[in-house]
């Protein structure tokens, strides 16, 4: 019998955790900079406005965690994680959650760029730069709003919907949650289904994910809309889109032009404003303000009640058809403001002054200092808004600005903030990359191109604009330049039937397997033929 000896087998060392995550860490570098010292501003902040930071907005969100029913002026999502942390007593806890979804926000951005598109890690990290370092990004995941919750949701959306180049049902499903979420967080989410599903049809998906989607976003959303029906009488999410649509165009609608029948229409009357007095350029007046021009208090009582909210919405539509020109001006003006290089008052002196990092003349010596006092407003169905902050973090809530952390943050958000023309410039660059690919019907760089774009119109188009609107579209903006860029703004060589591409191969990476041991990283995969076709957007 002849024996074979088998052959030696070499004796590769395995890699020690603490060596692979270091080889992980190295190989991201710049982003985990980035990513440190965003989180170090975000420390910073906490440690300068203690517990958190108020908008007009918040107490109405801590009411609802209170007294937990379906808000009529905005949907409970917010209002639902506020109530999840109730337990705890602390609104320092609820701006250190919302801190870190910002920093998750950067990741899913960082992640996405980098294994589905084969960005270096500059390009990538450059990416995220709007989320992790823009000053009025930070001070509003200080404040108790639901926007920086929004904005890693739908990030999230568009992060799952990229990530799969098939997409199978179980995950149309996760993205339908997501959305679900968006739209309960804030109503605008809602119509990003729309957007979702019209960019799956585009890429081909097949009948069963797109049907997974629509299912799983319908069913929390119904779900919600029924219990608003149950307490509200109405089968809506909210019963405040009326009155948002005719706040946007009272400020232009003129009944002469209107013409409401005097026999059929004398509802609409009471909302003809008084000609003698002077117009505001300020909606948000026509709502949120009494006196100087605002008409809704001739109905003697709470503003936000069914059938005020669908007299306003008819009167506001009417108003826009009477009208058309106006009420593109309006829009048109809103929409410039929104890509402006300066930041001016708008829409007047105290929304404004909410949005900004103020130290209060604090010192070494004077060290800790109130930064403003909760006001004592009525809620909706019973509360007062100071009363409901104590009641919620067990102790004092109203903000206190601390030496010498707020003074940082003050100086800071002098310099390092996003102007509106950068979310201009970025949404241009996303332009360009689509239509050099429309054969193809833009690429994957639709969809967040999209849905920023959304994010921007549709404050403008039915309420009116306001700074912190443009927040959730930055990050969206901002990836879709980055893909545009990835593939060139110059048309593609060859141009691959979309269907044919979801059966090309896909590169193996084994960098990230091997601890950064052997192997070739993410972005140097893509040779010959691979790297072609990833430059031209298949999605």
């Amino acid at each position: 019998m002849v024996t074979v000896a088998e052959p030696a087998q070499a004796d590769v060392p395995t890699p020690r955790r603490g060596a692979r995550l270091l080889g992980f860490l190295k190989r991201r570098r710049l982003f985990v900079i980035a990513f440190t010292l965003g989180a170090v501003l975000r420390v910073i902040a906490m440690l300068g406005y203690r517990p958190a930071m108020w908008f007009n907005d918040s107490y109405e969100y801590v009411s609802v965690a209170l007294r937990l029913r379906p808000h009529p002026i905005r949907p409970d999502g917010y209002g639902f994680w506020l109530l999840i942390l109730k337990p705890l007593h602390s609104f320092a806890l609820v701006v250190f959650t919302q801190h870190l979804m910002g920093l998750a926000t950067a990741v899913l951005i960082y992640m996405l760029l980098r294994r589905r598109f084969g960005l270096p890690d500059w390009g990538a990290t450059l990416a995220t730069v709007p989320v992790l370092f823009d000053a009025y990004q930070i001070q509003l995941e200080q404040m108790i709003m639901s926007d920086t919750m929004f904005t890693l949701l739908i990030v999230g959306v568009v992060t799952m919907v990229l990530w799969h180049r098939k997409m199978s049902w179980k995950a149309g499903a996760a993205v339908g949650l997501l959305l679900a979420l968006t739209a309960l967080t804030r109503s605008i989410g809602l119509p990003i289904l729309a957007v979702v599903v019209a960019f799956l049809l585009i890429k081909r998906t097949g009948w069963r994910p797109v049907l997974a989607v629509v299912t799983a976003c319908a069913v929390p959303v119904v779900a919600y809309m029924g219990w608003f029906a149950s307490a509200n009488g109405q089968f809506a999410m909210t019963q405040s889109d009326g009155l948002i649509l005719y706040m946007r165009t009272a400020k232009f609608a003129d009944c002469k032009k209107i013409k409401p029948d005097l026999q059929r229409e004398q509802d609409l009357i009471p909302l003809c404003n008084n000609p003698s007095i002077e117009r505001s350029e300020f909606s948000q007046l026509y709502l949120w303000y009494s006196g100087l021009g605002e008409v809704l208090h001739r109905w003697g009582t709470d503003k936000f009640d069914r059938s005020i909210n669908d007299t306003a919405g008819k009167f506001a539509k009417r108003a826009i058809l009477a009208q058309p020109g106006d009420y593109l001006s309006a829009v048109t003006g809103d929409l410039m403001r929104s890509f402006r290089w300066d930041r001016p008052v708008f829409p007047d002196a105290n929304t404004w002054n909410q949005y900004q990092f103020f130290n209060k003349g604090v010192s070494r010596k004077d060290p800790e200092r109130l930064l403003a006092s909760l006001p004592h407003w009525p809620n909706h169905q019973g509360g007062f808004t100071d009363r409901d902050m104590v009641a919620y973090e067990q102790g004092r809530a109203s903000t206190k600005v601390y030496w010498p952390w707020a003074t940082i943050m003050e100086r800071y958000q002098r310099v390092f903030y996003l102007p509106g023309l950068g979310v201009g410039v970025a949404l241009l660059v996303g332009i360009a990359g689509v239509v050099v690919r429309w054969r193809r019907l833009g690429g994957p760089a639709l969809l967040p191109l999209v849905a920023s774009a959304a994010l921007v119109v549709a404050p403008a188009a039915t309420a009116e604009f306001d700074y912190r609107y443009l927040l959730p579209a930055a990050p969206l903006a901002f990836l879709a330049a980055a893909i545009a860029l990835r593939h060139g703004l110059r048309p593609p060589r060859r141009e691959l039937d979309p269907a044919a591409e979801e059966h090309a191969p896909v590169p193996v990476v084994v960098g990230d397997q091997l601890g950064g041991q052997h192997g070739v990283q993410p972005a140097e995969v893509h040779q010959g033929k691979e790297h072609e076709r990833a430059r031209d957007g298949g999605s």
